[in-house]
């Protein structure tokens, strides 16, 4: 009495195109480290064994934005680094995707002055924002999990 008896015989596997790609999508992200702040090192708890970013495709961060698909933004951004962030930013192949990670990068937190940038979004387009301050490694997962589940339902139109 095995499985194959319980089940029959279950050697088609039918899926969409666009579901297989959407798949494999989610289930290989190579994040690029961006930690400008005290949100990087919450970023980089997330990858310790504790956390174990690895179990959704994220083995490590990428130094390279060639070799990455999801730019990480960790903390406040001020207005020297904006040029930076958006050459990294297109350097990035398609699809790419952007999680502002914490109040700074997502509006500035406390620092409401000339030299902050009053959000991330005003140079890249972001996906996702992480709320706290710092957020806890579990909310950059949770952030990331809410990022497949949008990955998931994208159209093959929309790739355009």
């Amino acid at each position: 009495m095995g499985v194959t008896s319980k089940l029959g015989n279950l050697g088609v596997v039918t899926t969409t195109l666009e579901t297989a790609i959407n798949w494999g999508r989610t289930n290989s992200m190579w994040p690029m480290l961006f930690g400008l702040a005290c949100c990087a090192i919450e970023m980089m708890s997330a990858q310790a064994p504790v956390y174990d970013m690895s179990r959704f495709g994220m083995e490590l961060m990428r130094a390279s934005p060639r070799q990455s698909d999801l730019m990480i933004v960790a903390g406040r951004v001020v207005r020297k680094m904006a040029p930076v962030l958006r050459q990294l930013y297109d350097q990035m192949p398609s699809p790419k995707w952007v999680v502002a990670m914490g109040d700074c990068a997502s509006c500035s937190g406390v620092f409401n002055n000339y030299a902050v940038v009053q959000g991330v979004d005003e140079i890249v387009p972001v996906d996702v924002y992480v709320a706290g301050c710092p957020p806890r490694p579990e909310q950059l997962i949770h952030g990331i999990m809410t990022l497949h589940e949008k990955v998931k339902t994208e159209r093959i139109v929309d790739w355009a």
